[in-house]
């Protein structure tokens, strides 16, 4: 972490860049966050930077462990903390960086012996905020020597975690935007395997729809899938 001021500038503002730069692309939601706490930790110089993201889909909402870039993956899976609960509910709640200065000796930091085991001492908590303030999330870092994180630090970072809220509020857009697409697709297809059906078998619609799934199932191949053979012999009879 010791380094002169131009040299931290120059390291946040390329990890602000690589995040713009994944804005654009099609990475998928996994994607960009190992490549959000991989950039982090290296222009940062921390020993672990993990990412927690909020999950609005369960009641009460949960703090989910999404991505860390010098953890085992067996420690990743499944780790959620309630919004109340540890540094991450915390910082998400309260909407505000937070930093420990020895988290072996702080009440509210839950990962103690994670932190024994990697010899971790200091960290720095920042919130994921989008423009409308927002929360999505935790990023966080870590330290395996005692550092008094700077405000200059605490600021780039937040910057990042700002920047790195909006790539992902983008990539789960366009997540969305691409099922959402896929299924319209299938659903035609489906619908134009279905009248060929309906003439070549002299099926009625619904009869029709459960040969497909049928064929589905003992074929293990999606509907997509199978519609798709449909459409394909069908041209294939009439060439």
């Amino acid at each position: 972490m010791e380094k002169n001021e131009p040299q931290v500038y120059d390291g946040y503002i390329k990890a602000l860049t690589d995040i713009s730069r994944a804005m654009t692309s099609d990475l998928y939601l996994e994607d960009l966050l190992k490549l959000i706490v991989m950039v982090t930790a290296k222009v940062t110089g921390v020993a672990i930077c993990s990412l927690w993201l909020i999950d609005d889909g369960v009641s009460p909402p949960k703090i989910r462990l999404k991505a860390t870039q010098a953890i085992a993956p067996e420690y990743v899976k499944d780790r959620s903390l309630n919004l109340n609960e540890g540094v991450v509910g915390h910082v998400a709640t309260t909407k505000r960086p937070l930093i420990i200065s020895n988290v072996l000796r702080n009440q509210r930091f839950k990962e103690k012996e994670m932190a024994k085991q990697m010899g971790l001492v200091s960290m720095v908590g920042v919130p994921l905020r989008l423009k409308d303030e927002k929360v999505i999330g935790v990023l966080n870092c870590f330290t395996c020597e005692p550092h008094n994180f700077s405000k200059t630090e605490v600021n780039l970072l937040t910057a990042v975690a700002n920047q790195a809220a909006v790539a992902i509020l983008n990539t789960e857009l366009m997540v969305k935007t691409r099922v959402i697409q896929e299924e319209l697709e299938t659903r035609k297809l489906v619908e134009r395997a279905k009248e060929i059906l309906m003439q070549r078998m002299r099926l009625n619609g619904e009869s029709a729809y459960r040969w497909l799934q049928k064929q589905s199932m003992d074929s293990r191949k999606s509907m997509r899938q199978v519609a798709e053979a449909v459409l394909l012999s069908n041209e294939m009879n009439l060439s």
